[in-house]
């Protein structure tokens, strides 16, 4: 039929039909197209819709938008459609019916997503317990010393980041492998 769009199960059933080893004409009846459409199908020649870029009916808010509406929105940007179609209704009486509100709303939402402030970002963090552990060597503040002489060490700490737990270690000399298996054997644990 001219004018109707092809689906992309019209052309699946007519493939279908044509794979089984039917006709052109059996495979378009089939799939409720024209012989013509089923060669293109064939051919892989697919029409596909364009998008209008011309506006069906002049703008009913063309003498509000950027005038009224968008400085309330930058004043107050949480405002709705439906605030700022009252705003119309009190301010203009008759003149903005309810029927144009849904406009209104779809205006509304895409001036926040192209021009209104940015949303908040946040990440939620969920550590279940037993799944992870932070781990860290730290140079203490204060110096010590033993029989006069500074003792040169780091300290090694482990903390469960559920329960909040913590172990505390003395390393002699700098952070390495060997001193981090040496800090997490101390902890303790489970063999399998």
């Amino acid at each position: 039929m001219p004018g109707k769009h092809i689906t992309h199960q019209q052309e699946a059933i007519y493939m279908k039909n044509r794979q089984i080893g039917h006709g052109q004409e059996t495979a378009a009846a089939k799939a409720g197209v024209s012989i013509r459409s089923g060669r293109r199908i064939e051919k892989g020649v697919r029409v596909e819709r364009s998008q209008r870029q011309w506006r069906t009916r002049q703008d009913p808010f063309a003498l509000v938008w950027e005038a009224e509406l968008v400085p309330l929105l930058y004043r107050e940007p949480e405002l709705t459609g439906t605030t700022l179609w009252e705003y119309l209704d009190d301010r203009y009486p008759g003149q903005y019916p309810e029927k144009l509100l849904r406009s209104l709303q779809r205006r509304v939402k895409h001036w926040r997503a192209t021009q209104g402030p940015g949303k908040a970002v946040m990440f939620c963090q969920s550590v279940p317990a037993g799944h992870q552990g932070l781990s860290d060597f730290t140079r203490p503040r204060t110096a010590i010393t033993i029989a006069g002489k500074p003792f040169d060490h780091l300290l090694y700490q482990f903390r469960l980041a559920y329960s909040h737990w913590r172990a505390v270690h003395i390393i002699r000399g700098g952070e390495s492998y060997s001193a981090l298996a040496d800090g997490l054997h101390k902890l303790g644990g489970v063999n399998n």
